[in-house]
């Protein structure tokens, strides 16, 4: 019971700094986007008190530890595969247009006999 009164804290929290920043909507920029800074940083941190919110953060943390053990393409590798996908799509693009207008020949010229003026 008392990690669902803190989760709502939390939730509540978060609600104020969004809430702060259509209330400051006279303020400066600065300001309203520092209100749902301020708003996520005291919901987090209330949070962090719960039993999910400590599986959460556990959670975070392994994914970060994940994320680093993954092997990022290079450079031109991701301009390699960037460049085969655009010529994919430009030849299927064609593909499809040459289909369109073949189904269209035939459907409307031959078929149906409606000569194009």
């Amino acid at each position: 019971m008392a990690d669902k009164i803190k989760f709502t804290l939390a939730l509540l929290l978060v609600a104020a700094g969004v809430a702060g920043f259509y209330l400051l909507g006279e303020s400066a920029l600065i300001l309203r986007i520092l209100s749902v800074l301020a708003g996520v940083a005291a919901g987090s941190a209330v949070a962090w008190f719960t039993g999910p919110g400590q599986r959460f953060f556990g959670f975070s943390r392994e994914s970060w530890a994940e994320t680093k053990k993954v092997a990022w393409p290079t450079r031109k590798e991701t301009v390699q595969t960037t460049g085969v996908v655009f010529a994919f799509v430009v030849a299927m693009a064609l593909f499809l247009w040459l289909t369109d207008k073949s189904l269209e020949w035939v459907l409307y010229d031959l078929i149906l006999g409606w000569k194009k003026s």
